[in-house]
């Protein structure tokens, strides 16, 4: 159980919130298995009594801190206005931020996954979560081949899933096991590989540009 905070007062809120930047916290320098309550108790400065007023254990802890975690990283891949009516502009903004959001949060990202894979509960939200990047790939996948800028027989989810799948997989490889490549020569590279897996060609790029 997880009390919804739009029933907590002020305070409750403030308490709330400290246990979850405790757990984050604990969860990073530890991992998931050796976090105690006791441990975020400790760094939040509250008694047991009071972190279970919040949360029914450390697994709904735990899946608060990585809701909150994916969140984040979806919010610092948006690319916006960065590079409007720029398609390819756009797909390197995108890889850019993603890589750094990574690097950011790969931990979490890490703990989460190995805790899917032996809890339905885990897994579930990993597959929610991902389920958000894909759908807005696959919608900017629909866009573009909307507008003739794209290969109108790839399927947009699942090209979507496969290229996204390539970008996680290299940032996992690159900042977790510590492959070499600077940002620049992996951004580039990325964007290559993803402009001609959709079919995004220099015509088209030039069509749209203002």
């Amino acid at each position: 159980m997880i009390v919804k905070s739009e029933a907590l007062t002020a305070r409750g809120k403030r308490t709330r919130s400290a246990l979850v930047q405790a757990g984050r916290e604990a969860f990073e320098e530890q991992g998931f298995d050796a976090v105690r309550v006791d441990d975020v108790c400790a760094r939040a400065g509250v008694s047991h009594g009071t972190f279970y007023t919040y949360f029914s254990g450390k697994e709904a802890l735990f899946t608060e801190v990585t809701s909150a975690v994916m969140g984040e990283m979806f919010a610092a891949n948006v690319v916006g206005s960065l590079a409007p009516g720029d398609p390819r502009a756009r797909i390197e903004a995108a890889n850019r931020l993603y890589l750094r959001a990574w690097a950011a949060n790969s931990r979490m990202v890490r703990m989460l996954e190995q805790a899917a894979a032996g809890d339905d509960r885990f897994r579930a939200l990993l597959l929610e979560v991902r389920e958000v990047f894909v759908r807005r790939g696959a919608d900017g996948l629909r866009r573009l081949q909307e507008q003739g800028l794209a290969d109108p027989s790839l399927d947009p989810r699942l090209t979507a899933i496969m290229l996204g799948g390539m970008v996680e997989h290299f940032a996992h490889v690159w900042l977790d096991l510590g492959e070499q490549a600077d940002e620049e020569t992996a951004v580039a590279l990325l964007t290559k590989l993803w402009a001609r897996a959709i079919g995004l060609t220099p015509t088209s790029i030039t069509e749209v540009a203002p």
